[in-house]
């Protein structure tokens, strides 16, 4: 099976999916191997990607993990959800001029105030901090344009909260899961019902909410523009994505299956 982040390893991070992308992806499809999205996005956001790859009918890892679905027709087949009261108590304390976010399974998010322009999508409504916290969530976003991914690696650690996961991402961006949920605990669950060892999944990304799955994953590969600490528990670096190391990397493992048919089935849906 292939396990495939989204955003820094599919698509670039103006939502562009590259043609060779497609192309190595629909290779790995045409012999016979399951390819599973396992992405931070929302599965509102995961599932144009899903469509533009062509995908065949399967599960579709959402949320860090919290969510997976299987597609098509969408089918939720599980939601991990906590608490998150005490979370966004905690994250206001330490950190007061965070936006915080809480997804709505398959429509949008719920905000405390407004996120940069392009960093949620779908259905955004804007309510208090007490409605927020008011009913449980797959996960909270926090969030501060004006801050950097250090301080919020540093905040992390302040937290010091049980009974819930964190990682950050790029920017100034924390998710906040259910405890003992990420990428690698949905895959697991994913490769029991499909009767695949982890020890038989490639797996390739490039964020820190990447890295328990490329620890768990018999081959985890990382990007070559991921963080150092992603790069520390990779099995193998391939090249930026800009210089198609996504592509590379999948091509080593599923070469020429029907690349003719393939490559103009790419051209004539670009």
């Amino acid at each position: 099976m292939v396990a495939l982040d989204i955003d820094g390893t599919l698509v670039d991070h103006a939502g562009v999916l590259p043609n060779e992308v497609r192309r190595a992806v629909r290779r790995v499809t045409a012999a016979g191997v399951p390819v599973v999205l396992t992405t931070g996005r929302s599965w509102h956001a995961t599932r144009p990607v899903f469509e533009q790859l062509g995908l065949p009918e399967g599960p579709a890892i959402s949320s860090n993990g919290a969510v997976i679905v299987q597609f098509p027709p969408f089918e939720l087949t599980q939601v991990v959800t906590f608490d998150p009261s005490a979370v966004v108590e905690r994250v206001l304390q330490e950190h007061p001029a965070a936006a915080l976010a809480a997804e709505v399974v398959g429509a949008g998010y719920r905000v405390t105030k407004h996120f940069p322009e392009g960093d949620l999508s779908g259905e955004i409504e804007v309510v208090s901090v007490e409605d927020l916290a008011g009913s449980d969530v797959t996960r909270i976003v926090v969030r501060d344009p004006e801050a950097s991914d250090g301080e919020f690696i540093a905040l992390a650690q302040r937290l010091g909260l049980h009974g819930v996961s964190y990682s950050v991402g790029w920017s100034a961006w924390l998710d906040i899961a259910p405890a003992g949920v990420n990428k690698a605990t949905a895959l697991a669950d994913v490769v029991a019902d499909l009767g695949v060892a982890a020890a038989d999944v490639l797996a390739i990304g490039d964020g820190r909410n990447d890295i328990e799955m490329l620890t768990w994953a018999g081959r985890g590969v990382a990007l070559g523009d991921a963080c150092p600490e992603v790069h520390l528990v990779a099995d193998h670096v391939t090249g930026r994505f800009a210089e198609g190391g996504t592509a590379a990397e999948l091509n080593r493992w599923f070469g020429d299956h029907s690349v003719g048919v393939l490559d103009a089935e790419v051209e004539l849906a670009s």
